[in-house]
């Protein structure tokens, strides 16, 4: 009897329509809902362990048959066969295959609703795909017509897939706060576990992962293009951290994989590369469309990946994403075949093509990311820039591809193409690449590459505009610097007699006032070349600026388009003081302090009084002069020092609308001679003319709005206020200094404004990076690529010549003959310089004048090349000039 039908006897008010038994079953349903429901759960855990034995059960039979059976004999059939009464043969393997083959089908099937049904199937979902590639590892050879592998595969690649990109929208889009890295490593196993499935198929099949190259590619690339999105937000860093920890380098085994196999053809590894790393996909124009144009359609790159939060485009991502791929096959080239790592080696201007785009750009110098500390598992994590990175894979590259002749040669080739890479970010690489080699090669191997070097700077000497700052020469000087900071000492004073002791010719001192100007080590030479270099510096100096005023014009009057084509010695020196390389304690005391001022006042005083094609050699010449007086310290206790910085006042205040454009070359070596200014002992006095001069230079360098200037005032102002005796340092100050202005309006300036643009100054020079770069400053270097990148464009750009502009064979020549005949006095110039040249041939010929020989064939050199050049502007005195030139032959 039910207890609630006591309740029969009691009188009770219910709803219409309600009995006494309705009451009573109402909550009685509840309690048994419930009992029901811990019932189910209660035998569907059973169910899941009877589920998983049986598996278990299954998988080990069909290994125990496979194992039994010796596929390469009939020697089962033949066991069996004695124990038949009927005489019928039994076909063992066939059997074995047909129920192994169906148990995967099955275990497939199952794994799949395993995958689809969340954390609450994990065991099954364990045990169906372990199952899966244990009896495909046993039925390699067998099983391949049975099963198909290829489905297999590409399920779960899409399992790991469709995981991924699961994971990155839900963080992308709804998480606000810090992601906890226990929750990504919890996130991203189901992810590792479906590729170390793959991957073990992968291994046993190469063939049928072949066939699904594209899948793997783009699986590949959606890793390392979500580990690249993740590393840009501060909130992500634990998504990045852990994927890199846990998915990449499953991922990236499932390219090796092919690329290891010995059943794959090499034309096919290569097809894999080229798919992957084309010019197509280093485009700035690059699409989403031409992203997956190179790969299947089956896995989509909609989603997350579309857009980040600083509106990078996604073709962007996925460039550099395929950069990480790129990198990873350079860092782990060791386990690659020979055939191989050279396909890869030929991919390198791949990867320099997509540093020139400029999100990648921003990127790469922008952008920490998270990298494994070592090869041994669970070493951890650190994050590095990115160009780090880059660096570290070029030159773990490097080592691999010196084991092999036929690699080194094409990394070599790439490297020394590259060397005059059009792009700067690009040439950086490769002379750090070159540094690399530098500190770890033989000497006889260094020695034979800096000969090549050598020889190209000599020819690149013969430029009209050689010495220019940005010119063939000066750059090719800078990286052969570079590299030489790098070198051993036998190998920089290899270098150093190979430049510096030919100075016979004027190409060679140009080549070695191009060394010198971008900071050829002389420090780090033996003791002995060390001050012999130092002697013969300062030698070459003193002798030039001893010649007086006849030899600095006639050096000026031949002028080329040059803007450095006289003072060399001056170049030298400055050069050398300026980067160090020679020290004030390395040059004799008894410098005469009184001829290098009288050489700077002369410069000034001819600056002033020379046209305006020779203002510019003037204004070089007289910038190299006070940084040879900024850098010796003695100079500013001379009293002339007085009269050079009275001078300087006169030529920057006076005229300035009209000199300013070319002074402006030396006002980067003027601020450095204010702040050595330093040393002297000013009288802070209205009256007094020095101290408002050097009031009068601080305002004009305070009052340039160019922020490079701006910052060259304020270094020098800094050091100056550091040392300097003076107590009054507003009177260096104007009041309409560029930083005293609003930035917005430009109006109203302030001295407080100034101060505390000063104070920021001086706290950003001792402020600590910051680890990640803010939105703005990707955007600037965004900015900044997108400019170099135009310039790297234009420059490798091939002018189009149209039919019009198409001119007959010898046409040129036949105007030249046409023109007019030069005036009768330059003619008999020619006439009167040729038979000068033949007095002076036979002064020399006698025995008393030996010695003066020696003397003029510097001087000679340098009449020859401007002979060379007079004979270029004038071809049609080419009779003369040639007589000139074999006159010359005799010195």
């Amino acid at each position: 009897m039910h207890p609630f039908d006591q309740t029969h006897s009691r009188p009770c008010s219910l709803p219409l329509g309600w009995s006494t038994h309705h009451a009573a079953q109402a909550p009685d349903t509840t309690i048994r809902q419930r009992s029901d429901i811990s019932k189910i759960q209660l035998v569907a855990s059973e169910v899941v362990k009877v589920v998983q034995v049986v598996l278990d059960a299954t998988i080990r039979l069909c290994r125990k048959y496979f194992q039994a059976i010796k596929w390469d004999t009939s020697e089962v059939n033949l066991e069996a066969n004695r124990n038949l009464q009927d005489g019928l043969s039994v076909d063992f393997a066939s059997h074995v295959t047909t129920v192994t083959a169906c148990a995967i089908r099955n275990l497939y099937d199952l794994g799949i609703l395993a995958a689809a049904g969340g954390g609450s199937m994990v065991t099954i979902l364990n045990v169906s795909w372990k199952g899966v590639v244990s009896l495909l590892q046993c039925g390699k050879n067998v099983l391949a017509d049975k099963v198909n592998i290829g489905d297999i595969l590409l399920t779960l690649i899409s399992l790991a897939n469709e995981s991924l990109k699961c994971a990155a929208e839900t963080w992308l889009l709804s998480c606000k706060g810090e992601l906890a890295l226990s929750e990504a490593k919890r996130t991203y196993l189901p992810i590792k576990f479906y590729l170390i499935n793959a991957v073990r198929i992968s291994s046993e099949h190469p063939c049928q992962a072949m066939n699904l190259s594209g899948e793997i590619s783009k699986c590949l690339l959606l890793v390392t293009s979500f580990g690249v999105l993740f590393s840009k937000e501060v909130n992500m860093r634990a998504a990045s951290e852990a994927l890199a920890d846990v998915v990449e380098p499953t991922s990236h085994l499932l390219l090796h994989a092919i690329l290891n196999s010995a059943d794959i053809q090499l034309r096919s590894k290569l097809q894999i590369l080229d798919s992957l790393f084309t010019d197509q996909n280093a485009s700035s124009t690059l699409h989403s469309d031409d992203v997956d144009s190179s790969t299947s359609q089956t896995t989509s790159f909609d989603g997350p990946l579309a857009v980040d939060d600083d509106g990078l485009p996604r073709a962007a991502i996925l460039m550099l994403g395929r950069v990480m791929i790129f990198l990873n096959l350079l860092k782990s080239s060791s386990t690659l075949n020979d055939e191989v790592t050279f396909a890869v080696s030929k991919k390198l201007g791949y990867l320099l093509n997509c540093l020139t785009n400029e999100d990648v750009y921003s990127l790469i110098l922008g952008l920490h990311v998270p990298v494994l500390c070592g090869s041994v598992p669970n070493s951890g994590i650190a994050w590095e820039p990115l160009l780090t990175s880059v660096l570290h894979a070029l030159k773990t590259f490097m080592i691999v591809a010196s084991s092999s002749s036929t690699v080194w040669k094409e990394v070599e080739d790439f490297l020394v193409q590259n060397l005059f890479h059009s792009h700067c970010f690009c040439m950086d690489i490769v002379v750090e690449m070159w540094c690399f080699f530098m500190r770890h090669a033989e000497i006889e191997a260094m020695n034979d590459i800096l000969d090549k070097f050598c020889s190209l700077l000599k020819v690149m000497s013969s430029s009209q505009r050689a010495l220019k700052p940005l010119s063939s020469l000066r750059t090719m000087a800078r990286s052969v610097c570079s590299i030489l900071a790098h070198a051993m000492q036998p190998t920089i004073d290899h270098v150093f007699c190979s430049m510096f002791n030919d100075d016979t010719s004027y190409a060679s001192s140009i080549t070695c006032t191009a060394l010198m100007m971008e900071g050829f080590p002389l420090s780090s030479l033996s003791d002995s070349l060390r001050k012999l270099s130092a002697q013969k510096i300062t030698m070459a100096f003193h002798g030039y600026i001893a010649t007086g005023d006849k030899k600095l014009n006639y050096l000026i009057s031949p002028v080329t388009d040059s803007s450095i084509v006289l003072g060399l010695p001056v170049h030298c020196l400055s050069s050398a003081l300026h980067n160090l390389q020679i020290m004030d304690c390395d040059i004799n005391d008894d410098m005469n302090m009184s001829q290098v001022f009288s050489f700077a006042a002369h410069i000034i005083e001819e600056y002033k009084n020379a046209s305006q094609n020779l203002k510019d050699h003037y204004g070089v010449l007289l910038g190299a002069t006070l940084d040879i007086i900024a850098s010796m310290k003695q100079f500013y206790v001379s009293s002339e020092i007085r009269d050079v910085v009275l001078e300087l006042h006169a030529l920057f205040t006076a005229n300035s609308s009209t000199t300013d454009t070319l002074l402006y070359q030396c006002k980067p070596m003027l601020a450095s001679f204010l702040a050595g200014l330093r040393h002297m002992n000013l009288v802070e006095s209205d009256e007094d003319t020095l101290c408002l001069a050097v009031s009068e230079l601080y305002h004009m360098l305070f009052r340039e709005r160019h922020w490079a200037f701006i910052h060259l005032a304020l270094v020098a102002f800094r050091c100056f206020a550091a040392q300097t005796s003076c107590g009054e340092l507003w009177r260096l100050v104007p009041d309409d200094a560029a930083l005293s202005y609003d930035t917005d309006t430009g109006n109203e300036p302030n001295e407080e404004r100034f101060m505390s643009q000063m104070m920021v100054f001086l706290q950003k020079e001792v402020a600590l990076g910051s680890t990640n770069p803010c939105k703005d400053q990707l955007h600037n270097l965004v900015k900044e690529g997108a400019l170099l990148r135009r310039k790297f464009m234009s420059s490798n750009a091939v002018p189009d010549v149209s039919m019009g502009e198409m001119q007959i064979a010898g046409e040129d020549q036949a105007m030249n003959k046409k023109k007019r005949k030069l005036p009768e006095e330059i003619s008999a110039g020619i006439l009167m310089l040729q038979n000068g040249l033949k007095f002076l041939k036979d002064g020399l010929s006698t025995s008393d004048s030996i010695h003066l020989k020696e003397e003029f064939s510097t001087h000679i050199s340098c009449l020859e090349d401007v002979i060379l050049h007079l004979n270029d502007k004038m071809p049609h005195c080419g009779d003369m000039f040639t007589a000139i030139k074999d006159g010359l032959t005799f010195f």
